[in-house]
């Protein structure tokens, strides 16, 4: 049986990723400790104190593998390795180290679905000769029509255009994302041994868990010839017959991974990622004989209103339920607008939309914005289950629209033909203090502008400060941890006045949400242990949640 031997962690409860508070890294965004204007491993490493202080009980870190960038390090070319821009294997190994002396696990992004087009492999691949074994590593076919110029089949990227690219012998390749991001055949056994090494590599360092991208994605009906996708539209929910999403065949992949996790003690935990609308498969994924969790952005993509929160808070809790898989909840990441400004938007606003006026139209309350994200924040962290905060959420940061156009990074603005302008506004660099030329990120600047208002939202602003988000989420987690009512998996809806919410947690604790416009009362006999911002003398203002100690 493998074992980690960096890891004081191994006698530790299995399940603790069922309840735990996990907070992402998206390192070329944290933190900046050689002055290039990148985050790298070695910042990370010296803010690991401020995510112990703020805590989090694990660490998501987004891909910090050697990638040329196409797509924000999702395109990797060496999947057991680190970025020489962000560290070495041994800066690696000293934060996982230095994280569980902390008592923080670590989780790492596995990126199955592709490979970068500088990937050893692609390379082989594009050397060899039609139908051979190195390109049967990938998804080649010849195109259609009389001469082959015809895509083989319809497939469409999620960065816009053709999911297809033609190379100089005349076949094609195919790639979900960006072109520099070839597919992997998952029906060819080199490639399902790869990544299961490749787990056991990450393992072995001490790694607690994986979190695995587009997960959905990886089983394909390569049967000739190749099947058009008969809905293009990929918001609607999936049901296993489309031939590249959500297909039956994705869970033995999983199955033999859990197989994997399981060799260590305790087991490696894992989480995979899938954004189509949440259904009776969504949950699939979380089985304890595959991933064990499964993200449910569901609350992520809710507009603002009680009954929407609470149909999906009951879809989350009953589907999981059915699987006994572990319920997690999200309200930001790095691939989508900062909570802060989406819950400012007039309702039936897309955000995509938004994002194109350069954050001009509609002009946002700033204010009401950030009043939703702590209420909604503090909703969350009262639900069963294990929440995911994305880095500079508990600073309140919003999204930056007005990211110049020529400054952009995100392969979706070109790929899109400039109509939409992509992710680029949640992976500001984070502002550590008032001034500075990075407000403390780096000692030269950063890799995507930030606005001047960072500075007053910065960890140094808010730091000791009461009231302010920061302080707020180091409250909410430290009663979190704490709170016996909490900590089992109990939950329970009671009365609420119109358009609120509350429901109980074990013993003694209940969350009240108040996603009206005018102030309610709170129950007579319950004693206010925090509120997502002030109360107006017993009564709980419109936008703001209050955790209570009941009889």
């Amino acid at each position: 049986m493998s074992s980690s031997p960096t890891s004081p962690t191994a006698a530790t409860d299995p399940d603790w990723w069922r309840t735990a508070v996990v907070y992402q890294v998206y390192p070329r965004s944290f933190a900046d400790s050689n002055g290039d204007g990148i985050g790298d491993l070695g910042g990370l490493l010296s803010r690991l104190p401020y995510l112990a202080e703020l805590g989090v009980d694990a660490i998501w870190l987004s891909p910090f593998y050697p990638s040329p960038l196409a797509d924000g390090g999702y395109d990797i070319s060496d999947y057991r390795d680190v970025d020489p821009r962000l560290g070495t294997l041994a800066d690696f190994d000293r934060i996982v180290t230095t994280a569980h002396g902390l008592g923080i696990k670590i989780i790492v992004d596995i990126v199955p679905n592709h490979t970068s087009d500088q990937h050893p492999w692609f390379r082989e691949a594009l050397a060899s000769p039609v139908g051979s074994p190195a390109r049967d590593r990938y998804i080649f076919r010849d195109g259609t029509g009389p001469d082959g110029a015809t895509p083989p089949a319809n497939w469409v990227s999620h960065f816009g255009g053709p999911a297809w690219e033609r190379t100089d012998d005349g076949q094609w390749y195919c790639h979900l994302f960006a072109k520099e991001q070839p597919d992997l055949n998952w029906e060819n056994p080199q490639v399902r041994q790869y990544f299961k090494d490749t787990l056991r590599f990450w393992a072995d360092r001490g790694v607690d868990g994986f979190r695995i991208d587009v997960a959905h994605s990886l089983a394909k009906d390569l049967s000739h010839p190749l099947r058009d996708q008969p809905n293009l539209d990929r918001s609607l929910p999936l049901d296993g017959t489309d031939p590249l999403y959500d297909r039956e065949e994705v869970h033995t992949i999983y199955q033999e991974w859990r197989e994997v996790f399981n060799e260590y003690d305790p087991p490696r935990m894992a989480v995979a990622e899938t954004w189509s609308p949440a259904n009776e498969r969504t949950y699939l994924y979380a089985r304890p004989t595959e991933l064990g969790q499964v993200f449910d952005f569901s609350l992520l993509k809710s507009e603002w209103g009680a009954d929407r929160f609470r149909a999906v808070i009951d879809q989350a809790i009953a589907g999981h339920a059915g699987t006994g898989g572990g319920l997690t909840w999200v309200l930001s990441s790095h691939d989508v607008p900062r909570h802060a400004s989406r819950l400012a938007l007039p309702e039936g606003t897309d955000p995509d939309e938004w994002l194109n006026t350069d954050g001009r139209h509609p002009v946002l309350d700033a204010h009401l914005g950030l009043d939703r994200a702590r209420a909604a924040t503090l909703m969350m962290l009262a639900l069963p289950g294990s929440p995911y905060l994305y880095q500079g959420e508990e600073l309140g940061l919003p999204e930056v629209p007005d990211i110049a156009h020529e400054a952009l990074q995100d392969p979706v603005w070109e790929r899109t033909g400039h109509a939409l302008k992509g992710r680029d506004g949640a992976r500001v660099p984070l502002p550590w203090t008032r001034t500075g030329t990075s407000f403390g990120f780096g000692d030269d600047g950063a890799w995507l502008p930030q606005p001047p208002a960072f500075g007053e939202l910065s960890v140094e602003a808010q730091d000791g400060v009461e009231g302010s988000t920061l302080e707020m989420y180091r409250q909410a987690l430290r009663l979190r941890r704490n709170h016996p009512g909490l900590r089992g998996s109990d939950f329970a809806w009671t009365e609420a006045p119109s358009q609120c919410l509350s429901f109980d947690r074990g013993p003694g604790f209940r969350c009240v949400v108040n996603l009206s416009d005018i102030c309610v009362p709170l129950p007579d006999d319950a004693q206010v242990l925090m509120a997502s911002n002030r109360l107006a003398d017993g009564q709980l203002p419109p936008n703001h949640t209050a955790w209570l100690t009941i009889p």
